[in-house]
């Protein structure tokens, strides 16, 4: 019994001089530990404060105005006398589904100034009036038909817009109605004289004339599944004789 006593004293001692030796160990590689860092903080300052006072590499020098390229031309703009009133809101109660998915489709995109805002109240239109007529255009507002007078000018203006969107309130208008274009230079009212129904080949509906004339395009019948076959074509002038307006269907 005294031999298992003496035994379990002498494995304590040893488990004691294990515990103190490993303890040591540990503090000096924590000492180590320390002084290292402190020597890689001293040397990361110490490059910091040399590169600090070393001189920055000279830039090159900018060229004198006399060497700059001359400034390009600003691009003429035509009308930039005052801005037109835009329409508020688009109303879309008659559109496609289609036509107005194309809309709010292009809706972020940036598009040349109007050249005017055509009005039709009875038709419940008000819509600007871009230059071209291709179909990113039309899907925006309605265009001016390249060749044909400017709006508002003397000569025939032609204006072309989707059948499915701005235009389709066109299939509610009627002889004697107005027409109000306006334009940088001013407002003008027109009186729709003849509503008729052509070929898509009848480009005389364009052609030039001495008043001042408005010629409004859009494909027909207007509810006609695929491409339609027809042009609905409204004209209106500025000084119409009533006594002579026909309407040819």
């Amino acid at each position: 019994m005294e031999g298992l006593v003496a035994s379990g004293q002498r494995a304590t001692r040893w488990l004691e001089r294990g515990l103190i030796v490993a303890g040591g160990a540990l503090l000096a590689f924590w000492l180590l530990a320390r002084l290292d860092g402190a020597a890689g903080r001293r040397a990361a300052l110490a490059r910091f404060e040399a590169l600090r006072a070393t001189p920055a590499p000279a830039l090159p020098a900018l060229p004198a105005p006399a060497d700059m390229p001359a400034p390009l031309p600003e691009p003429v703009q035509v009308f930039r006398a005052a801005p037109l009133a835009l329409p508020a809101m688009v109303d879309q109660h008659l559109w496609s589904h289609k036509r107005v998915r194309a809309y709010d489709a292009i809706r972020s995109l940036r598009f040349s100034d109007p050249m005017a805002v055509l009005r039709i109240p009875s038709a419940g239109i008000e819509v600007p009036v871009l230059p071209g007529t291709d179909d990113v255009t039309l899907n925006r507002a309605v265009g001016w038909i390249e060749g044909t007078a400017r709006p508002g000018e003397l000569g025939n203006a032609g204006i072309a817009g989707h059948r499915d969107g701005f235009f389709r309130g066109l299939k509610d208008s009627a002889l004697g109605d107005r027409i109000s274009l306006e334009t940088l230079e001013g407002p003008k009212e027109y009186v729709i004289d003849q509503i008729r129904i052509v070929s898509p080949n009848d480009v005389g509906v364009l052609a030039p004339t001495k008043d001042s004339t408005l010629t409004l395009v859009t494909c027909y019948p207007f509810y006609f599944v695929g491409d339609a076959p027809q042009r609905y074509i409204v004209r209106a002038q500025v000084r119409p004789d009533l006594s002579t307006v026909t309407a040819s269907r």
